[in-house]
């Protein structure tokens, strides 16, 4: 097992075809991917200044 705690399936040949990981690593790149995914689809929607959004809310 390496440091990061990854294991590798090997074929007859010795090449990695998939990779065993730990539950909660796992888990954490789904939410990566969808948290990447929300920015994709949210790319073109128009940006607020941080200044203009805190007066906003404050309202």
């Amino acid at each position: 097992m390496s440091a990061t705690g990854e294991q590798y399936v090997v074929d007859e040949h010795g090449n990695r075809v998939a990779i065993i990981l730990p539950l909660s690593e796992y888990e954490q790149m789904q939410e990566d991917l969808h948290d990447l995914a929300v920015v994709a689809e949210r790319r073109e929607e128009p940006t607020v200044e941080f200044n203009e959004f805190r007066k906003q809310y404050e309202q």
